[in-house]
């Protein structure tokens, strides 16, 4: 697992029960408003919608290749850590200079490192799973389904 440079620095955000997209807003405006955000549980974030229709459009997206190199790209991740901070970039302006500098202010984990254990986190209530409905599903399972392999605890 990847080290924090300075862990004092970071806004620990617990991802437990957190709407997907909700989340990746408010972090994606705090990150370009200069704050250094390190989200942990990314595992257990979830997404609203029926599980096989989000497994469907993952598997979907799997598919998506350049016939010139398939390794040159586009690379799609399996683990949920990549794929919460991908989503992330995706509401950031990544092509512009601070856009790139917003992002490199994220640090997003599975589970909770050491260095992070005794800090306080926190939870945004507008991004909250009670918040909806109907149907949803955690990253995790979702990101087993399409081939990510966790480490055995």
């Amino acid at each position: 697992m990847a080290k924090l440079e300075n862990p004092d620095e970071y806004i620990v955000v617990d991802a437990t029960n957190m709407i997907m997209g909700r989340l990746a807003s408010i972090v994606a405006k705090r990150l370009l408003m200069g704050q250094k955000i390190a989200i942990v549980n990314a595992e257990k974030v979830v997404i609203s919608g029926r599980k096989e229709a989000i497994l469907e459009k993952f598997l979907h997206r799997l598919q998506i290749r350049t016939h010139y190199n398939p390794r040159k790209g586009p690379f799609h991740y399996r683990k949920p850590d990549r794929i919460l901070r991908r989503v992330i970039r995706g509401m950031l302006p990544y092509k512009k200079p601070h856009g790139r500098e917003a992002f490199k202010r994220l640090r997003v984990f599975i589970g909770v490192p050491e260095e992070l254990k005794d800090k306080p986190k926190t939870q945004f209530e507008e991004a909250h799973v009670s918040r909806l409905k109907g149907r949803y599903v955690e990253l995790g399972e979702i990101a087993k389904e399409i081939g990510w392999k966790p480490w055995p605890e």
